[in-house]
């Protein structure tokens, strides 16, 4: 399993399919279908299942109580919403097909569920995870988790036996899964912090490791005796040390595990890909896979747009949760104990979601290629018209912000520019005036001001971005001295070779200064810790000029005719320590000589 997974990721990434796909494909070559190494893929699935459990406990560490509170409008609002619209929907297409009632609604609401580990691991790739989109996907999935639940007893009275199924114990199993997310809470408040403080003073890094793991399975199987998911009980404990001091610690001991337990589990899906049942029934799972995607895209699209969210991102959402889920697989698995599916009913439908699993990745794939990007709302923004400036600064982060506080003082006027127009409005309310625009186009650079600044700064974290604007600027308004932010050796090359008058590594000073610290706190003479500093500025400007002027810069490696300067410059800077080393003993053997 290792070995497919190994092998079939790396080749899915770099061919832009993502790493799901990837795994999901290997899961399949391997399987009793491909190459047939594995007779059982449920047994895979079942063990795999604590990959997502452990992502779920990840998650919850990043999910403070007051963040999550913050969230209950999305979970319970949104989240009913959708999954209410998407259960009435799908149970019509059940319908449609000719199948009864109790049977469409089950095989609709399994595919309601979707799938936490695809649009997890989709979120995360896209890194949209922080975002308010990802975070309102993320709440949507949290009620999936809570609604499988009560959807479980609902297939139980909905099936055969469910007439005779005993109201106490109904209330029985209620009471069990309260009580045990009561003690899984006072756990976690109380005892959890006080275990990890004891763990961390013994010093035994494996006991905390350990620890970690048992407090995720532990949390998950409380849940799963009680009635409640594996999945929702790993995602309440993390919650519940998400403003611990073990925090970062849980995290970095969880994730090894997190990450090949969810990969397993995608191969696990892949293998579950029954052929045999597709082939014999390939008409109606095509229909089911397309009728139902079609109508949850559909039902997710219109929720959104009801409620206000904009065009694009309720299209990416619609696209992302199209998809059957795992849950389903246990939801089906408890229709067929209660009598509603039988086992070709149940493989059926356990093909349908797990297609659309596969499909789901391809289908995001062709919405970023197809579906232009969204642009920034400009609204609100002021666009600079005839600003004039002692300075145009292009990009008012973190690095021109800092630039910008020596230049105010002395009392120069600034003329300020971004593209961001999320940071234009957010620097507004700091005070600071920005206006949008993009510092690569001329009409923006004449109407704030280029043609009469007495100094233009590039002070933008796009590498490319700040080398174009760089030869716009040089070639439109040559006499105006032009400086620049660069972001590495390389870039700093590319910008001289663009016409800049000054460029400065972002990192160099800072990274010179904390040098001369080192070499303080090592017992080095601050004198000579300075002289070392120094004679590396000048190696490094001499450095900097070879590969400039003559040579060709590729990579790490330099090449000017015959010679190599990088020999010539290390060779210089070997003479020039020992020259250093020797002064420093001579100075010792004086003050020896003094003091005796």
């Amino acid at each position: 399993m290792l070995a497919a997974g190994v092998a079939a990721v790396p080749v899915f990434k770099k061919i832009g399919l993502g790493s799901v796909l990837g795994y999901l494909a290997a899961g399949l070559a391997i399987g009793p279908f491909g190459l047939g190494f594995f007779a059982d893929p449920q047994a895979i699935i079942h063990v795999a299942e604590l990959g997502v459990v452990m992502f779920l406990f990840i998650i919850g560490l990043e999910m403070q109580p007051s963040r999550l509170w913050g969230m209950r409008k999305d979970i319970f609002g949104l989240g009913a919403i959708q999954v209410m619209g998407a259960m009435a929907a799908l149970t019509c297409i059940g319908l449609s097909f000719g199948f009864p009632l109790i049977p469409s609604f089950v095989a609709g609401t399994g595919f309601v569920l979707t799938s936490t580990a695809i649009v997890m691991q989709m979120l995360q790739e896209r890194g949209t995870m922080s975002t308010l989109k990802g975070q309102r996907i993320i709440a949507i999935l949290l009620f999936e988790d809570l609604a499988i639940v009560p959807l479980l007893a609902i297939v139980v009275l909905l099936g055969t036996g469910g007439a005779a199924t005993d109201t106490s114990d109904r209330w029985l199993s209620v009471g069990i899964a309260i009580g045990a997310t009561v003690a899984l809470v006072l756990a976690g408040r109380y005892l959890l912090n006080p275990l990890f403080r004891v763990l961390a003073a013994s010093g035994a890094r494996e006991v905390m490791t350990a620890a970690a793991l048992l407090v995720v399975l532990g949390s998950a199987l409380a849940m799963q005796v009680s009635g409640l998911s594996m999945a929702m009980g790993a995602f309440l404990a993390g919650v519940l040390l998400s403003e611990s001091s073990f925090r970062h610690q849980l995290e970095a001991d969880i994730e090894p595990f997190r990450g090949i337990l969810l990969g397993l589990f995608f191969l696990g899906v892949g293998m579950a890909i029954d052929l045999s049942v597709i082939a014999a029934n390939w008409q109606l799972v095509v229909a089911s896979v397309v009728g139902y995607m079609i109508a949850k895209i559909l039902i997710i699209y219109l929720v959104a747009r009801v409620l206000g969210t904009c065009h694009a991102e309720s299209l990416e959402r619609a696209v992302l949760m199209a998809q059957g889920g795992e849950f389903a697989f246990v939801l089906y698995a408890a229709a067929v104990s209660a009598g509603i599916f039988d086992g070709e009913d149940n493989a059926i439908l356990t093909a349908t979601i797990i297609i659309s699993m596969v499909l789901t990745p391809l289908m995001v794939i062709l919405h970023d290629r197809v579906v232009p990007k969204q642009q920034p709302s400009t609204e609100g923004l002021t666009l600079p018209e005839n600003v004039e400036g002692t300075v145009l600064m292009i990009g008012f982060g973190r690095f021109g912000q800092i630039v910008s506080q020596p230049l105010l003082a002395r009392g120069y006027t600034l003329s300020l520019i971004d593209k961001d127009a999320e940071f234009v409005r957010d620097a507004a309310e700091f005070g600071f005036k920005v206006y949008y625009g993009d510092g690569s186009r001329i009409d923006i650079l004449h109407a704030a001001g280029a043609a009469t600044a007495k100094a233009i700064l590039i002070c933008v974290d796009d590498k490319e971005a700040a080398v174009k604007i760089a030869q716009i600027v040089h070639e439109e308004f040559p006499l105006v001295p032009l400086l620049a932010r660069a972001y590495d050796r390389g870039h700093a090359i590319d910008l001289i070779h663009a016409g800049v008058d000054y460029q400065i590594r972002e990192t160099f000073e800072s990274a010179t200064v904390f040098s001369r610290e080192t070499l303080k706190v090592l017992g080095e003479d601050e004198d000579l810790a300075i002289e070392v500093v120094e004679e590396f500025r000048d190696v490094d400007r001499e450095r900097l000029a070879l590969e400039t002027v003559g040579g060709i810069y590729a990579g790490r490696q330099l090449v000017r005719g015959n010679a190599q300067p990088a020999d010539l410059v290390a060779a210089r800077t070997a003479r020039e320590r020992a020259a250093a080393e020797e002064e420093r003993e001579r100075r010792e053997r004086e003050q020896q000589e003094e003091a005796g």
